[in-house]
C-alpha cells in the first residue's frame, strides 16, 4: 500500500507509539486522523484530532462516520493492567480484553466497510511479544494479546477479497509511559518500530516482528511449554 496520500485513523494517537505513527505518516504525505478518547490531548500539527474511544462502540461508529474518507486503519490503542488472570481482579482481566481484543475488532468492523468503499487499503494491529510469550504476572495482557494475533490471522483471510490488507506488529518493550518500569536497555525506540512498521505496511506483510527477543521468542514456538511439575 503506498502510504503517500494514504488517509489513516490512527487510535491511542496522542501519546506513546500512535503518536510516532501519526508524525511519520504525515510526514509520508498522508492525511491523519489522530484518534483519541480525549482529542483535546493531540497536540501534533498536521493531524485532524478525532474523538475514538475502543471500548465504546458509539464512540467507534461515529468515528467511522466522521473519517469516512479512511483507507488506512492503524489499530494501537491498548492498555496493560498488570492483573493476573487467577489472583487477578477479574473486572481489570474483562477491561483488559474489551481494550485490547473488542476494541480492535470494534474498530476493524467500523472501518472495514469505509476502506473497501474507498477502493481497498490496509488494517495494522499493534500486538506484542506477549502474543507468544504468556507469563503468569502479566496474563490478562497475554490472554488479550493472543486473541488479537488470532483475530489478525482470521480478518486476513476474510478482509482480503475486499481489498484490505492486515497486518500485525509484535514488539517487546518499548520506551513509553506503559513500559515505564523497565530499564531503558531493554526498550526499543518507539520511532524506529512506527517506521519499520509502516514499511511493513507498505509492503504487504501479514506480521512485522520488531525487535530481536520477539524474534527469538516466535523462533521458540515450536517447542514444548516448560513444565512446573515438582
Amino acid at each position: 500500500m503506498e502510504l503517500k496520500n494514504a488517509v489513516a485513523v490512527v487510535t491511542g494517537a496522542n501519546r506513546g507509539l500512535g503518536r510516532h505513527f501519526a508524525a511519520q505518516l504525515v510526514e509520508r504525505g498522508a492525511k491523519v486522523y489522530a484518534a483519541a478518547r480525549r482529542p483535546e490531548t493531540v497536540d501534533l500539527p498536521g493531524v485532524v484530532p478525532l474523538r475514538l474511544d475502543v471500548t465504546d462502540p458509539e464512540s467507534v461508529r461515529a468515528a467511522a462516520r466522521t473519517a469516512s474518507d479512511a483507507t488506512l486503519l492503524i489499530n494501537n490503542a491498548g492498555i496493560s493492567t498488570g492483573a493476573p488472570l487467577i489472583a487477578g481482579d477479574v473486572d481489570e482481566v474483562r477491561r483488559e480484553m474489551e481494550t485490547n481484543f473488542f476494541g480492535l475488532l470494534g474498530a476493524a468492523r467500523a472501518f472495514a466497510p469505509v476502506i473497501e468503499s474507498n477502493g481497498g487499503g490496509a488494517v495494522l494491529n499493534v500486538l506484542s511479544v506477549l502474543s507468544w510469550l504468556h507469563p503468569a504476572g502479566l496474563g490478562s495482557y497475554s490472554a488479550s494479546k493472543a486473541a488479537a494475533w488470532a483475530l489478525s490471522n482470521a480478518t486476513r483471510e476474510e478482509l482480503a477479497p475486499r481489498g484490505i490488507t492486515v497486518s500485525a506488529l509484535h514488539v517487546g518493550y518499548m520506551d513509553t509511559d506503559m513500559a515505564a518500569a523497565v530499564p531503558a536497555d531493554q526498550k526499543s525506540d518507539p520511532a524506529e518500530v512506527a517506521a519499520q512498521a509502516l514499511a511493513g505496511i507498505e509492503a504487504g506483510l501479514p506480521e512485522i516482528v520488531a525487535d530481536e527477543l520477539t524474534r527469538q521468542v516466535k523462533r521458540s514456538l515450536a517447542e514444548a511449554p516448560q513444565s512446573n511439575a515438582a
